[in-house]
């Protein structure tokens, strides 16, 4: 992924941090991707005392400078100063979304195909779709999501330049 030059260090730490699970042999903590038709999001952490420690926390929202086009990376926001630690990642044009505030901050630069076949059978996350319910992740981790949505793409490395 690249950052974009305006894009606060905060959100490359969050991002950072969001993006890595803790040991390179369990998957337990690695975040899962839900993949709507839209976008690929992930961000809630498996490790629920990590989930816990980053929920409250709300960072303070970037100016909308580039469109959310196919690759760019954005935060998953409910309105204005509700940013956490939920990122997704375009899969086409959604400059619709540009006037609520979702201000992009990374483009993938290599791997966009990878991003394409991420799997997406689960769809939205509940209640809207079939995919996972966020309180539910925020409560049980990743036994919820291996349990209940066993194809879900899991995050292995993350890097930013």
């Amino acid at each position: 992924m690249r950052a974009l030059p305006y894009v606060r260090m905060m959100a490359l730490t969050v991002f950072a941090v969001a993006a890595c699970k803790p040991t390179p042999k369990t998957a337990a903590g690695a975040p899962d991707f839900h993949n709507p038709a839209d976008a690929a999001q992930f961000g809630i952490h498996g490790d629920t005392g990590v989930a816990a420690a980053w929920r409250p926390r709300v960072f303070p929202d970037d100016p909308v400078r580039r469109s959310n086009m196919r690759g760019m990376v954005t935060y998953a926001t409910a309105g204005p100063g509700t940013r956490t630690t939920q990122i997704f990642i375009n899969y086409g044009d959604n400059n619709r979304l540009d006037a609520s505030g979702f201000a992009p901050f990374g483009q993938v630069v290599e791997g966009m195909d990878v991003v394409d076949n991420l799997f997406g059978g689960y769809g939205e996350g509940a209640p809207q779709g079939r995919g996972p319910e966020q309180y539910r992740l925020n409560v049980e981790g990743e036994k919820y999501l291996a349990r209940q949505f066993p194809k879900l793409d899991k995050i292995n490395k993350a890097t930013v330049e």
